[in-house]
């Protein structure tokens, strides 16, 4: 019999030992995201794949916040973050520590998601806002722009589902 795993079978790390334990090289900036919701979710992601930063820029909602709580359940207290008015600086910064810095977004020049490859010391994502998505601008600063390939009518994924996505792909390439 196939039988699900209780919360204390799962043996997961407290809350101190994830804070001591070895992040992955990858940095998550979310651009002007405008859903606390989303917000909240990607914080969890970023928990869940051992993600070693969350930069949240602009108008991007930043914890404390109860609609950011709801969806992260706690990953804003396990995940290391901060919040900045100027995207370029963390995109300057993630270039000089070494990071390939990649938007997550459609152009004529974007590499599928499942053909990224990455060399140096990391990766950064930028993720952009429900609406417009990654800025131009921004992508003007990027290493490149990787895509999601999608198949039905819509044009892009939910942010939080979009991060997800992407994650999960990098992640793997560490298992």
């Amino acid at each position: 019999m196939n039988r699900k795993l209780s919360l204390n079978e799962l043996e997961r790390m407290s809350l101190e030992d994830y804070q001591k334990e070895e992040k992955l090289p990858i940095r998550v900036i979310l651009e002007n995201v405008r859903s606390l919701s989303n917000v909240g979710s990607v914080f969890r992601t970023c928990d869940a794949f051992k993600v070693d930063r969350l930069i949240l820029t602009g108008i991007t909602g930043k914890p404390p916040h109860r609609e950011i709580q709801r969806t992260a359940l706690g990953a804003a207290e396990s995940v290391s973050w901060a919040h900045v008015d100027a995207l370029d600086e963390s995109i300057t910064e993630a270039k000089a520590e070494g990071y390939s810095v990649y938007a997550i977004e459609q152009s004529t020049d974007s590499i599928p998601l499942h053909e990224l490859t990455f060399s140096g010391k990391g990766l950064c994502l930028i993720f952009g806002n429900e609406v417009d998505g990654v800025s131009q601008d921004t992508i003007d600063k990027c290493d490149g722009v990787v895509e999601i390939p999608q198949s039905g009518t819509k044009h892009s994924l939910n942010v939080s589902v979009a991060a997800g996505a992407v994650l999960w792909e990098v992640y793997k390439s560490f298992l």
